[in-house]
């Protein structure tokens, strides 16, 4: 990836590249550790060299479109499966390789799935006690009071299943995970079944819980926000491999692809051509020392980074090193979106019509004249699809 900044590229001999697999954190022992995991399922690769570390405490969601090989990812670290190829560790002890395979039970981890899968003729109190082992439940009865408490349900030991909402099930499915203090919890999808204002309240709960309970914890979503409420380190996955592994902050503002910058936001794409190890466009010019002349690549920016100013009849702003030169267009459509307002505009130049997105509520009318500029430290250069 090239940053559009002109002035950076200039330092820079060649873009840098981003690591497809995590990095160590420190020198603690991972709490969960998979190493070149690979499964195949009908001659495909649905993972392929899948590598990721969880450090004691940490919450890292394995993220990324249906279909992509997470919940296989996770099925495999909880040893409901088998992998063709690679290793799983817990704690720094191998409990899957090619030569050997501890089942589920034997491996201390907790799990947690979209469906709750909590047992209807037993109590509340008796379901979150059901993970502890038989000789333990009377001696751990404190356990289950203490994680009550902890999730938000204090006083509803003696309920029923279906005597709680759907959020309060939840709750219910993760305390009974936690109670046998599991080093490692897996958990799939576990918040999709709930509505979005109820999804958010348990899963801030959820993550207050699970970071006091200082467990490794894997967690796959297919949902951006969610990853990025919720994650320490966020490892996005496409077509069975892991194509990037960074913090929230850091995976958004420097994706490794155009498709990884795609999976989070909207994205505006200006195509252009390499000469002279630069890109002529209507916005200005780009500096690309690391393209060969030719090469076709896509400029790509986020709504929001679009800067707009109105055509009062005198020209457009002057150009600038942060925002380049500006281009005009009209105004195609104007909606108001709650928080802010989306403003599709048609190009003068090629009739290219680009999204941008302003705080508040402005609503140009159809067809007014407005002047677009890229800000360009919030550009990406990428080779064309």
């Amino acid at each position: 990836m090239l940053s559009a900044d002109p002035e950076k590229n200039a330092r820079e001999a060649a873009p840098s590249e981003i690591p497809p697999r995590s990095l160590p954190l420190s020198d603690v022992v991972p709490r969960l550790a998979l190493d070149g995991l690979r499964q195949v399922y009908e001659g495909r690769a649905v993972v392929d060299d899948v590598s990721i570390e969880v450090a004691p405490g940490e919450i890292v969601c394995l993220l990324g479109p249906s279909g992509c090989g997470k919940s296989t990812t996770l099925r495999i670290a909880a040893g409901v499966e088998r992998q063709d190829a690679g290793a799983v560790a817990i704690d720094g002890e191998t409990v899957s390789d090619p030569r050997r395979h501890r089942p589920p039970e034997a491996r201390n981890v907790g799990l947690v799935f979209q469906d709750f899968a909590l047992f209807p003729h037993l109590r509340v109190a008796e379901n979150i006690a059901f993970g502890l082992k038989r000789a333990d439940r009377a001696a751990h009865a404190g356990r289950v009071d203490e994680l009550l408490r902890q999730v938000g349900l204090d006083g509803y030991g003696p309920k029923y299943p279906h005597q709680l909402s759907g959020g309060e099930q939840q709750r219910v499915a993760l305390a009974r995970a936690l109670a046998p203090r599991p080093r490692v919890m897996l958990m799939d999808e576990p918040f999709s079944g709930l509505d979005k204002r109820l999804r958010d309240e348990v899963r801030d709960e959820a993550l207050s819980v699970l970071k006091a309970e200082g467990a490794g914890v894997l967690l796959v979503t297919h949902e951006p926000e969610e990853a990025m409420r919720m994650a320490d380190r966020i490892a996005l996955m496409r077509s069975g491999r892991i194509v990037q592994v960074g913090a929230p902050y850091h995976i958004y503002n420097y994706p490794a692809d155009r498709q990884a910058a795609a999976f989070f936001s909207d994205l505006n794409v200006i195509r252009a051509r390499a000469r002279s190890r630069q890109l002529e466009t209507p916005f200005g010019l780009f500096l690309t020392p690391g393209l060969e002349d030719g090469q076709e690549v896509d400029i790509v920016i986020r709504p929001q980074h679009l800067k707009i100013d109105p055509d009062v009849g005198q020209g457009g702003p002057r150009p600038s090193a942060a925002n380049g030169a500006p281009a005009r267009g009209a105004v195609e459509r104007a909606r108001f979106m709650g928080s802010d307002s989306l403003i599709e505009v048609r190009m003068d130049h090629d009739g290219s019509v680009l999204r941008a997105t302003v705080p508040g509520a402005w609503l140009p009318e159809r067809g007014a004249g407005l002047w677009l500029s890229l800000r360009r430290d919030r550009c990406f250069v990428f080779p064309a699809d």
